[in-house]
């Protein structure tokens, strides 16, 4: 019986861990669960799963739990000492990092301070401190599991081979609900359009990274620390089917690719049983007949310059990811808010990058100082730039 703690329970990646915890209580058990204020969903989410801790974005929210749930016995908790808390729980044998930002940087240290085995969806705190977490989750023996569908894919690729055979890897990209849509339109595209996810179900913040292929972005950062890559070894090419997800080329010309259909259940489970396999029936099988047609292009930097700011970051190193990433998180909230337009964000995120020098990533406290730099020169910059969005 493999023991859970979940951060992100009440997010697309955390409801269908427990769906999967749900489909087989012999195997998983969920002990903490951290949540956001999404309290009608957690409220559900309790009453099913009983886990003994729970945590809370505020104080007040803690108190409505409370009073929506007096038959609970668990404890109640708030606040980023209520993730760390779920995150360290004694109980818990995994924790699922299923935050979304920054925000799930600090409970995933103190996971692996903790001796947690930790499966990865949160992938910015991977790309906001690579270095220093994988460093340490080597010294405490914690084991980073990639739950994301492009990083599990090159994971079960690898398999029964050796580093050094791998000449590069190949992440696949949907392209978003823009790839066929001319680079000059997308200063006008709406909220709504960009939020069309032609292939996955994903929160609203991912989704919109997905539309500027920063998540890809992102991924390749991700994936330069999880598989010990360098950046030239990372390329990425454009899958709008979302069949192919991802795939390995060894040095003698293979290249093994791992295939499925659209759906986060499928890496989820992989992470959860590693290294065994669930069955899951419930979901319908790949059908490459009737998918017929898979197809490839090489990513468009200029239409989607999110995607080339990550390589210059990569390229860069030190604390410049950690300063995208923290740009890009307040210039997709703008966005979404309809502050700034969506042809703004690439603007933001670079002229914040270009405003920082690098600085080696030495502990966790310079690395969230950082993070807070940029957080503020994000707003200042999109100041002056979302002047451009149409009244």
């Amino acid at each position: 019986m493999k023991k859970l703690a979940i951060l992100g329970s009440t997010g697309s990646i955390g409801v269908s861990t427990l769906d999967i915890v749900g489909r087989f209580p012999d195997r998983f058990q969920v002990v903490a669960l951290a949540a956001g204020r999404n309290l009608a969903r957690l409220t559900e989410q309790i009453q099913v799963f009983q886990p003994l801790l729970v945590s809370v974005a505020q104080e007040v929210d803690a108190t409505q739990l409370r009073d929506d749930l007096p038959e609970f016995r668990g404890e109640i908790v708030w606040g980023e000492a209520g993730l760390i808390a779920t995150a360290t729980h004694a109980e818990a044998d995994m924790v699922m990092a299923a935050l979304v930002g920054a925000i799930g940087l600090p409970p995933t240290f103190a996971a692996i301070r903790a001796g947690k085995d930790i499966a990865l969806a949160n992938k910015e705190a991977l790309v906001i401190s690579g270095e220093l977490m994988t460093r340490e989750a080597a010294q405490y023996g914690v084991q980073l599991l990639p739950v994301d569908s492009e990083h599990n894919a090159i994971f079960q690729a690898l398999q029964g081979h050796k580093s050094e055979q791998v000449k590069r890897i190949l992440l696949t990209a949907s392209g978003g609900p823009f790839l066929h849509r001319p680079a000059e339109e997308l200063k006008t595209v709406s909220v709504e359009e960009a939020l069309q996810h032609p292939t996955w179900k994903m929160g609203n913040k991912i989704t919109i990274d997905s539309a500027t292929l920063m998540n890809k972005g992102l991924e390749v950062i991700e994936a330069r620390w999880l598989f010990g890559l360098q950046p030239d070894q990372i390329s990425v090419i454009v899958h709008p089917q979302s069949i192919v997800h991802s795939m390995v080329e060894y040095i003698d010309g293979s290249v093994l690719a791992q295939l499925g259909i659209p759906d986060m259940k499928i890496p989820i489970s992989y992470i959860l049983a590693y290294p065994d396999r669930l069955s899951l029936d419930h979901l319908p099988a790949l059908n490459l007949v009737e998918a017929a047609h898979l197809e490839f292009r090489e990513p468009d930097f200029e239409k989607f310059p999110c995607l080339r700011l990550a390589y210059t970051a990569l390229q860069q190193g030190g604390t410049c990811p950690a300063v995208l990433n923290a740009a890009n998180e307040i210039s997709v909230a703008l966005f979404l808010s309809g502050q700034i337009a969506f042809s703004d964000i690439a603007e933001v995120n670079e002229r914040v990058l270009e405003a920082h020098e690098p600085q080696p990533v030495t502990d966790l406290e310079s690395v969230l100082e950082v993070d807070r730099w940029a957080r503020g020169q994000a707003k200042a910059v999109a100041g002056s730039v979302g002047q451009n969005v149409a009244a």
